[in-house]
């Protein structure tokens, strides 16, 4: 089976260079998220943390419109240009990852991240099992 792009307006458009996520076999691979409004397309105001929650929202959305789920995570990378911010970003990502197992996650630092943001994150995922009738 060929991949299949995914698309939602409730997550911020992608660039002409990539899919919000594609699918195939099985398995949802979202693209980096960063902290922009899906309403207005520009980045949200506020902390850090309202930063990250934004990332995290952003993916469940794409997750939702794939067939998935953040329970069916299975690894997580996160890009921080400051490791400083490393504690503000486990707090938040523990709200939104509640269930055991949690995914996999890497998280490192990076000099820069696209369009001067300080946090990305991006996802794998299976597709949720079929209802069966």
């Amino acid at each position: 089976m060929a991949p299949t792009a995914v698309f939602t307006q409730n997550a911020p458009a992608p660039i002409p260079q990539l899919s919000q996520a594609i699918k195939h076999n099985g398995m949802v691979f979202c693209s980096g998220s960063l902290a922009t409004d899906p309403k207005t397309g520009k980045f949200i105001e506020g902390s850090f943390q309202d930063r990250v929650r934004q990332c995290l929202d952003n993916l469940k959305e794409v997750l939702l419109a794939a067939g998935s789920s953040l329970d069916h995570v299975a690894k997580v990378n996160v890009f921080l240009t400051d490791m400083k911010n490393f504690k503000d970003m486990n707090e938040v990502y523990d709200q939104f990852f509640t269930k055991e197992p949690k995914p996999a996650r890497t998280c490192v630092a990076v000099y820069q991240l696209p369009l001067g943001t300080d946090v990305e994150v991006e996802c794998i995922a299976a597709e949720m099992p079929k209802a069966k009738l």
